[in-house]
């Protein structure tokens, strides 16, 4: 993407990751991006005045490199809905350097292994992730994002708006734990289960 849209989105945490994504292709989704890992640089100003608005700059490397800007997000809704916007970067060292020479600095870094899927005109994310596995539902209706995560057999009560970072800063003062980074290194010998995170796997076994 190259333009301004909103963002709409809804996350769930997973028990069975093998099981989903076997139902997620039984109903017909189409692989779009393989299993790939997934770096990412969050910036702000020294004084965090991007966090504290609830705005995110993020360069991200996985087969490209994307840098992006999210507002804050509207957590009136079902679905976590944010303004975003995203261009693709040639030179992701380049551009890490060039925000540096702006005043912004690496305020965390968090990495994912992510397969992506789509049904029709909905992205399904699988996310692995250093304290978890996850599901992201994208689109452009909140009411086809619902109907989908029922027809995958979620439980739409246990969705999560939260944001991974968000979710990350709820597990360190649960576990009272002081970790810099959301990455698999920092999470080697650290056991992290969802009531860490003050969230419920939301696959529903009986039908997977």
């Amino acid at each position: 993407m190259n333009k301004g849209h909103l963002e709409m989105e809804v996350k769930f945490c997973l028990s069975d990751m093998d099981a989903f994504e076997q139902r997620l292709r039984s109903l017909g989704a189409s692989l779009v991006q393989p299993r790939t890992y997934e770096t990412n640089l969050r910036f702000d100003t020294p004084k965090l005045e991007l966090t504290k608005n609830h705005r995110v700059l993020r360069l991200r490397k996985d087969e490209k490199s994307h840098l992006t800007y999210k507002g804050p997000a509207q957590y009136s809704k079902t679905v976590s809905v944010r303004q975003e916007y995203e261009v693709e970067v040639s030179d992701f060292k380049t551009t890490e350097e060039l925000l540096n020479a702006l005043g912004y600095q690496v305020s965390v870094r968090y990495e994912k292994w992510r397969t992506k899927y789509h049904i029709a005109k909905i992205e399904i994310d699988l996310d692995e992730m250093p304290f978890g596995n996850f599901i992201e539902i994208e689109g452009t209706d909140p009411a086809e994002i619902e109907r989908m995560a029922r027809a995958l057999a979620l439980d739409w009560n246990l969705r999560i708006t939260d944001s991974y970072m968000m979710l990350f800063e709820r597990f360190k003062k649960n576990k009272h734990v002081d970790l810099a980074n959301l990455d698999f290194e920092s999470f080697k010998d650290i056991k992290a289960t969802p009531e860490d995170l003050g969230i419920k796997p939301a696959d529903i076994i009986a039908y997977l």
